[in-house]
């Protein structure tokens, strides 16, 4: 007899599944459903999950929507493995289910959470405490139907041994109405990258680019969605001229160049630091990946983005049909299409006239398009932010545009993070003439978004700067023929501070 959902929760339903299961097991005989399905009557009792977990080693078929996608990854003997989560209305924590396979190609393939699967004949077992679905490759089956409302009846996916029955309609179409007010995962603690704020815990959807071990024996992802991280702010203090100088890379040594070409262009990398190993790991070192990072956390390090993963954090791969990945995917091309939107989030229609620029036709171009570029010399226009400077006080600046010296700006956008020299001849344009050091000095403080002095309540009260979006012409050039990659430089030229 037919059950749905609503009405399985009865002990005569389970009683009924499991004397029946027992009867069967004595006998010796296939599964009931599938003879059933070979005359075209199949009819199936799906119990809810909650129930399921009072019969264990018992067959049980089950409806319910994948909450979690786990990595396929080699078991310990010849077959393949894919682990999912899946839930319905009777429990909403979940449960995992195992499948093995011996390829690939016979492993679910789950378009996107909130799809929903059908699974006959699996047994729940409980391993250290903990209850779990086990998929038997002799006796079980599956199917995978779209989660929403809207779309057909047919399954995208079913095992050879799969049969559905007339009755099923029904059943998915209740699923399917739980999920448009139930959907798996908290969207209130999902954000993007534009989005983020230090040491909150969120979930993060994202396309993972590369994973590597830095020397410090941490793993990093670097992950991205399209979107800008938001600008942060560097402490100074009232009492001193200088700004310190900031890191290029939180990981230390750069990428190397083949791995940084693999990387977009426009939007933010974070990286995402763990000291624990897992299999998502090794998974997703061999390609690139959308996933989701659950419960992880954010700060800033020398004005960069730093991802941590918590002993509570969970990796879990989305496939490129996933509805979260398929929005974001369209907002990127959405960007993409409109020449200014390529330009930083937060300095878009906000970039201030403080500097002038000799190239004002050229197209902007991002410090990652330039580092990425195939020739090592390049001349661009860029809207940057100067982070630190060096150096920064006056006389040293006075020195620089009468003498033959040369001052070291770091230049980020939300790209990446450069250093940038200013010669002497490109030194007097720079700062629009020969200026005092006072005037030199007001100048650069403009550049790095240091307060003025009365901004301070006192003398030596910390203070944040928060530097300005300005334009500026740069061109890239080597220092070594025989390493012109490894002795690759920028300077600043064209470019004047405007009074």
């Amino acid at each position: 007899m037919h059950v749905s959902l609503s009405h399985c929760r009865t002990n005569r339903t389970m009683a009924a599944a499991a004397a029946h299961e027992r009867k069967r097991q004595r006998e010796g005989n296939a599964a009931p459903s599938t003879a059933a399905a070979a005359a075209g009557e199949a009819q199936y009792v799906y119990l809810p999950i909650a129930d399921a977990l009072k019969v264990p080693g018992v067959r049980v078929c089950l409806f319910a929507a994948v909450s979690e996608i786990g990595a396929v990854v080699r078991s310990r003997g010849t077959d393949f493995t894919l682990t999912l989560r899946i839930v319905d209305q009777s429990r909403t924590s979940g449960i995992s289910v195992t499948f093995f396979a011996d390829n690939t190609a016979l492993l679910p393939c789950v378009r996107s959470t909130g799809d929903v699967i059908s699974l006959h004949n699996v047994v729940i077992t409980m391993h250290y405490g903990e209850f779990f679905v086990t998929v038997n490759k002799k006796f079980s089956s599956f199917a995978l139907f779209e989660g929403k409302v809207s779309t057909e009846f047919r399954p995208y996916q079913a095992s050879m041994k799969y049969h559905g029955s007339k009755h099923d309609d029904g059943i998915l179409t209740q699923t399917r109405m739980w999920l448009v007010y139930h959907p798996p995962g908290l969207k209130d603690l999902e954000l993007q990258l534009s989005s983020i704020k230090s040491d909150s815990t969120f979930d993060l959807v994202c396309k993972v680019l590369h994973v590597c071990q830095a020397p410090s024996g941490e793993w990093i992802f670097y992950v991205w969605d399209g979107t800008d991280a938001p600008t942060t702010e560097f402490q100074t203090f009232s009492d001193t001229e200088a700004v310190p100088s900031v890191p290029l890379h939180l990981e230390g040594a750069p990428l190397p160049r083949e791995v940084l070409c693999t990387l977009p262009c426009i939007g933010t990398v974070l990286r995402v630091f763990t000291n624990k190993f897992s299999k998502e790991i090794l998974h997703l070192q061999k390609d690139i990946y959308w996933a989701r990072f659950c419960n992880i956390t954010c700060k800033h390090e020398f004005g960069i983005w730093k991802g941590t993963l918590l002993p509570s954090s969970r990796v879990r791969l989305l496939s490129n049909e996933d509805g979260s990945v398929v929005e974001r995917s369209k907002m990127y091309d959405s960007r993409c299409a409109i020449q200014v939107h390529r330009q930083p989030m937060a300095g878009l229609h906000k970039a201030p006239d403080i500097t002038d620029v000799e190239y004002k036709r050229a197209g902007y171009t991002t410090l990652m398009e330039s580092l990425t570029h195939g020739q090592v010399t390049h001349k661009f226009k860029t809207l940057v932010r100067i982070v630190a400077a060096y150096p920064c006080q006056g006389n040293d600046l006075h020195s620089l545009v009468t003498g033959n010296y040369c001052l070291r700006l770091t230049l980020e956008d939300p790209t990446a993070r450069i250093h940038a020299y200013v010669h002497k001849e490109d030194g007097v344009r720079f700062f629009g003439g020969f200026l005092t050091p006072d005037a030199l000095t007001r100048k650069m403080n403009r550049l790095l978004g240091v307060p003025e002095p009365e901004e301070a309540d006192e003398e030596g009260t910390p203070l944040t700067r928060n530097p300005p979006w300005v334009w500026c012409c740069l061109k890239s050039y080597r220092l070594d023929k025989d390493d012109p990659w490894g002795s690759r430089r920028y300077r600043i030229f064209g470019t004047e501070i405007r009074d």
